[in-house]
């Protein structure tokens, strides 16, 4: 039985690994295909920007109702 998580840890491993590289090759392909100007990458940096930003700071409020909640639980 010790054998399972190795086996069966490289095969989901193996499965990921390929379809990033198509899902990354497949969106390189796809931005080579659609050269845009600049207008556009500067609309997708913001919003990507944005993005990041919103996701840090719902991360933070997270991490602080963590702290809060274990401080009143006391543990």
């Amino acid at each position: 039985m010790d054998w399972f998580p190795i086996v069966f840890g490289s095969i989901k491993a193996l499965v990921l690994g390929t379809g990033m590289f198509f899902a990354i090759k497949w969106h390189y392909d796809q931005g080579q295909k659609d050269k845009d100007t600049k207008m556009e990458m500067r609309a997708v940096l913001r919003a990507s920007g944005k993005a990041a930003a919103v996701f840090v700071l719902t991360l933070l409020g997270l991490g602080l109702f963590t702290f809060y909640l274990i401080r009143v639980l006391g543990m």
